[in-house]
C-alpha cells in the first residue's frame, strides 16, 4: 500500500482485518508511526524512488495499490515505478478521468474512483427507495430493496418479477431471517428484502415500484 490517508489507510486496515499481511508506504514520519502499531510493516519512504522500493522487495509483491489522491505527479510517479519493478497487479485511486487515463497508461492494472462511486451511490440511494446500490462497469447493478406489494404473498415464480421488470432476484431476507438464495419457489411475506440484479435502468425502475 502506498499512500496511509483517508483512503489507503482504510483500504490497507481492512486487509489486515480479512487477514493479508500489508506492507504499507508513506513519505509523512506522523502518519508512519500513527499506524506502525496497526499494519504488519509501514516504512517511510518515496515511493516515486525505485532503488529504495527495490530494498524494500517491492518487486516480488504479487500486489500493489497507489492511494495518493491528490498529488497526482506523486501518484502517476509511483504507479510507474511499481511497474517498472515488475508488480503485476496494481491498484491505482484517481481523483478524474484524465487522472485515470494517465494511470493506466502508464500501468495501472485497475483504476479506482472512490469519491465518484461513492457519490453515485449516495445519489442513487437519495432519489430512489434503494437501501443498498452497487454498479459495475458494464452496466450492470445490484440492489438491495424492500418486496414491492405484487410480490407479497407469492412466490418470485408466481410473481415474475423478472419477466415483468428485468431483474433477477437474487436473495430474500425474511423478517428475522438471513438472507437465503431465491428461488422460483420462494414465498415473499411482507417486509420482506431483497437483493436485485440487472441492468441498471431496469434495476432504477424496479427500486420505485411499491
Amino acid at each position: 500500500m502506498v499512500g496511509l490517508g483517508r483512503f489507503g489507510g482504510q483500504v490497507a486496515a481492512s486487509l489486515i482485518r480479512l487477514g493479508h499481511e500489508v506492507l504499507a508506504i508513506d513519505e509523512d514520519e506522523q502518519i508512519v508511526q500513527k499506524w506502525a502499531d496497526r499494519l504488519t510493516h509501514v516504512v517511510q519512504a518515496d515511493a516515486t524512488d525505485e532503488d529504495a522500493l527495490r530494498q524494500l522487495g517491492v518487486g516480488d509483491l504479487r500486489r500493489a495499490i497507489v492511494g495518493i489522491g491528490t498529488e497526482i505527479e506523486a501518484s502517476v510517479l509511483s504507479v510507474l515505478t511499481l511497474n517498472d519493478l515488475g508488480v503485476r497487479d496494481l491498484w491505482a485511486k484517481a481523483i478524474s478521468a484524465k487522472h485515470g487515463k494517465i494511470l493506466s497508461a502508464v500501468g495501472a492494472d485497475h483504476v479506482i474512483y472512490p469519491e465518484a462511486a461513492m457519490g453515485e451511490r449516495v445519489a442513487h440511494l437519495i432519489a430512489s427507495q434503494m437501501l443498498d446500490f452497487i454498479e459495475f462497469d458494464d452496466g450492470y447493478a445490484m440492489a438491495k430493496v424492500q418486496a414491492p406489494t405484487e410480490a407479497i404473498g407469492r412466490t418470485l415464480g408466481d410473481s415474475k418479477l423478472r419477466s415483468k421488470y428485468g431483474v433477477t432476484v437474487v436473495a430474500v431476507k425474511m423478517t428475522g431471517s438471513d438472507f437465503t438464495y431465491a428461488r422460483p419457489e420462494t414465498m415473499v411475506y411482507g417486509g420482506a428484502l431483497l437483493i436485485v440484479a440487472g441492468k441498471t435502468p431496469d434495476v432504477e425502475r424496479f427500486s420505485s415500484v411499491t
